[in-house]
């Protein structure tokens, strides 16, 4: 008898162990780990204090042969191409994270502000490099995705391609503005003079952006799709981009395009989907800033279609439209589904900041949904990605005690330039793609696409739809660890 109760008391406290566990994630160590994946997708000379040091150099030619600098930036997912669209997106996401939650951020801050930079020194280079151009990606992702080969042993052919006043790119361009300017607020204390050179040059490439108008899937539409086509326009990015030039330089110039063009470029539409693609619901979160706290009237619009965003997400309230797996998470497609969650726990908890800052909450008929209601939401994403879920699995790779093993990513799944110097070929690489095995280097810190509707993971390198990494994905969960990071109540 007193071996079943000391068994059973046995029992209950390792059910109350784990349970404890998976309530209270270690968000400070997954912080530390979301901020390292970008070290994994360096292009270019790694520095000294390189960490991911499974990692070489690589592209270092990049440009060259059209005489421009176009060394540096990160690769976007598990491939070899620098897509300019989603890695303006990734710095842009990044350098906010830093603006509303940095210093939440404690001993992680200069690692979250070198993966700003890492971005920013390339989007610079790629805005500079030639007059009236942009130069928006690096290498034919067609002939790129025919090889699996690490990085550092790349041979497929690195083109450059640019938008220009002929063949215009406004969603690409107006986006690398809004990614200079938000870093630009980065740096704004700490290294004034670069600072100040990332504003002017994220000026001249919004006037850019507005002066020449157009999609640049438009007329690079062999080389940017499938992959990052701009489905949902370009006018999303110039009211997006005109909101952070706001933002970055307080000039009323700015003020006064969102006023003027707000309507014409999609201040209106509600879709609530945030992605590197659409930025609609993310502008209007934004200026919402403007609206709570400092009393611009005229953004009120802004707020208005904010709580109309938070409401179709909150359960019950009169206009719910989100879907949630029968695990709590959210559901918006079947392919790299988090970059999705990530987004928007990211929003909802700068909303909860600048809500909770004028004592404002959101109105959903019958339903007030306050800050806390909007942290307790984004908690809930967060800790399912960590491993509060159905299948007990973090979607964080090197994070918790089971993650996935098998990830999407060729420097990961083939053996380091450092254990294995000799060359492995375009060709011969597909059998680490095909293996069985576990990759053999441990992508740190990266957040795959993850589980499908049913909050089912196969966990094979092959379903690149749940298992690729991509550095979109990453960065707006960099800012929502640092919040639960930093906020010790709700740990």
């Amino acid at each position: 008898m007193k071996l079943k109760i000391l068994t059973l008391c046995l029992t209950l406290l390792f059910i109350l162990q784990v349970n404890a566990a998976y309530s209270s994630p270690n968000y400070a160590d997954a912080l530390a780990k979301s901020i390292l994946f970008f070290e994994g997708q360096r292009s270019g000379k790694l520095p000294g204090d390189q960490r991911v040091s499974w990692r070489g150099d690589s592209g270092l030619s990049d440009g060259s042969p059209y005489q421009v600098d176009l060394v540096g930036g990160y690769y976007d997912a598990g491939d070899n191409v620098k897509f300019g669209l989603p890695m303006a997106f990734t710095t842009t996401m990044l350098a906010w994270s830093v603006v509303e939650f940095g210093n939440l951020m404690q001993g992680e801050i200069e690692h979250a502000k070198a993966a700003v930079r890492w971005g920013a020194d390339y989007l610079l280079k790629a805005a500079t490099a030639t007059p009236d151009a942009l130069y928006i990606q690096v290498a034919d992702p067609n002939q790129d995705h025919r090889c699996w080969e690490r990085p550092e042993d790349m041979d497929t052919p690195r083109n450059v391609y640019r938008v220009t006043a002929q063949n215009p790119g406004s969603d690409v361009a107006a986006e690398t503005a809004a990614a200079l300017a938000a870093a630009s607020i980065v740096f704004r204390d700490s290294d004034p003079a670069y600072s100040a050179k990332l504003l002017q040059t994220a000026m001249r490439v919004f006037d850019f952006a507005d002066k020449y108008r157009g999609a640049y899937s438009d007329s690079l539409s062999s080389v940017v799709c499938p992959f990052y086509c701009s489905y949902s326009g370009y006018h999303d990015e110039l009211l997006w981009g005109a909101s952070w030039l706001h933002q970055a330089s307080e000039n009323i110039s700015y003020m006064s395009y969102i006023q003027s063009n707000g309507h014409t470029l999609g201040a209106e539409d509600d879709d609530y989907s945030f992605s590197w693609d659409d930025k609609r619901i993310a502008t209007k979160v934004l200026l919402s800033k403007g609206f709570l706290q400092n009393r611009i009237d005229s953004l009120q619009l802004y707020k208005v279609h904010s709580d109309n965003y938070i409401c179709s997400l909150v359960p019950g309230s009169n206009s719910f439209q989100a879907q949630y797996t029968p695990g709590g998470l959210l559901y918006k497609g079947s392919e790299s589904n988090l970059q999705y969650v990530t987004s928007t726990a990211f929003l909802l908890l700068a909303y909860s900041k600048y809500l909770g800052s004028n004592g404002g909450y959101v109105s959903c008929g019958s339903t007030t949904v306050t800050a806390s209601n909007l942290i307790s939401l984004a908690k809930k994403q967060v800790d399912y990605i960590l491993g509060q879920n159905p299948a007990q699995m973090s979607y964080m790779v090197g994070f918790g005690p089971r993650y996935p093993q098998h990830v999407h990513h060729r420097g990961s799944s083939l053996p380091s330039v450092h254990d294995h110097p000799g060359r492995i070929s375009c060709g011969d690489g597909f059998q680490f793609l095909y293996s069985g095995s576990p990759n053999p280097n441990v992508l740190v810190g990266a957040v795959i696409g993850g589980p499908d509707s049913g909050d089912r993971f196969a966990d094979d390198r092959n379903n690149y739809q749940q298992s690729e990494p991509a550095t979109y994905i990453n960065a707006p969960m960099v800012g929502a660890l640092a919040f639960f990071a930093g906020t010790p109540v709700l740990r």
